[in-house]
């Protein structure tokens, strides 16, 4: 067991490269999801994760907890090194480390009721009939779902009852580090702000980890610590929320930012102005900065050399050639 200070979760120079044959790919050009990814996650924060569609997101949450082999790198969970693991090494872990996925539908059996796919990972895990009938009642309770529900399948519930039974699973189990991927955006937004929550109200309760990949800027500016912003498999930027969204400096988040709809058109006018026309899509294969071919303040050295991330402030990271200079 580490100490307490210590990061329950880092990955230095994380990589998943997926080989794929076909059109450009024949030429042996890999597709790097993830591209050398370094950050740590405290213990009991929310660290967020934004980034457009493809950026690599998903790929590095469901790293992290060993979905599948990486390509290279390293990943240390409470100390311990588990990027090159095996199954039956990571078996103990797996309880400590828990996921809440998109679409809740999906993630559950159909075929199973409430009570059995709460209880499910606890018998995989050993616990007593017992303590799997008493939890799955308290998790369901407190995931706002009744005694009633626990007899029915998932194709009788909402979208937003589904993710609220695929939370008290994830939590079966005791787990330390939750990751939740995306697990707002097939719900309804009035059903959204009920969800987050109950996340936060879970975390303060039972002092949870989570890696919290979302979409929605102004939801994960609620919800997080620490955000940090990934553009075509690398991070760009690492800051404290309050920070990043009101200093932000890589021109990738100002970008995003920007892109975020805001009440008073006077002010969205404004800030979206300089960006109107000059973002086009991710299309950049130079062996600079991934995002010189989008970038409106791109110089020179932003295309033959990719900068390396520093920190420009106390806690807020960038990689970006603007404060190199």
């Amino acid at each position: 067991m580490s100490e307490q200070n210590s990061p329950l979760v880092s990955v230095r120079e994380l990589r998943k490269h997926y080989r794929v044959e076909g059109g450009l790919l024949r030429k042996g050009v890999a597709v790097k999801a993830v591209d050398g990814v370094s950050f740590d996650i405290q213990r009991g924060e929310t660290f967020g994760l934004v980034g457009e569609s493809g950026c690599g997101k998903s790929t590095l949450g469901r790293a992290m907890l060993r979905l599948f082999d990486i390509t290279s790198g390293e990943i240390h969970f409470d100390g311990q090194e588990i990027a090159q693991a095996s199954e039956k090494q990571l078996k103990p872990l797996r309880k400590r480390m828990q996921a809440i996925f998109q679409d809740p539908y999906s993630s559950l059996n159909p075929g199973m009721t409430v009570q059995q796919l709460v209880a499910e990972p606890m018998q995989i895990h050993g616990y007593s009939r017992e303590e799997q009938r008493e939890r799955t009642e308290t998790l369901l309770y407190k995931v706002g779902l009744k005694q009633e529900h626990l007899q029915r399948f998932p194709h009788e519930f909402s979208g937003g009852q589904r993710q609220r039974i695929s939370i008290a699973r994830a939590l079966s189990v005791r787990p330390e580090f939750v990751l939740c991927d995306e697990p707002l955006s097939a719900l309804d937004v009035s059903v959204q702000a009920q969800v987050v929550n109950i996340l936060q109200d879970l975390q303060q309760e039972l002092g949870l980890t989570y890696l919290f990949i979302a979409h929605d800027l102004s939801m994960v500016r609620h919800i997080s610590s620490r955000i940090g912003v990934m553009y075509l498999g690398k991070l760009v930027e690492v800051a404290p929320a309050g920070e990043l969204y009101a200093h932000p400096a890589h021109p990738y988040t100002r970008a995003l930012l920007a892109a975020v709809p805001l009440p008073d058109p006077r002010i969205r006018h404004l800030e979206q102005a300089t960006l109107r026309g000059e973002i086009p899509g991710p299309t950049s294969v130079l062996p600079g900065c991934k995002f010189c071919s989008r970038c409106p303040h791109v110089m020179p050295v932003c295309r033959s050399k990719e900068p390396a991330m520093q920190e420009i402030s106390p806690g807020h990271f960038a990689a970006c050639w603007l404060f190199k200079l």
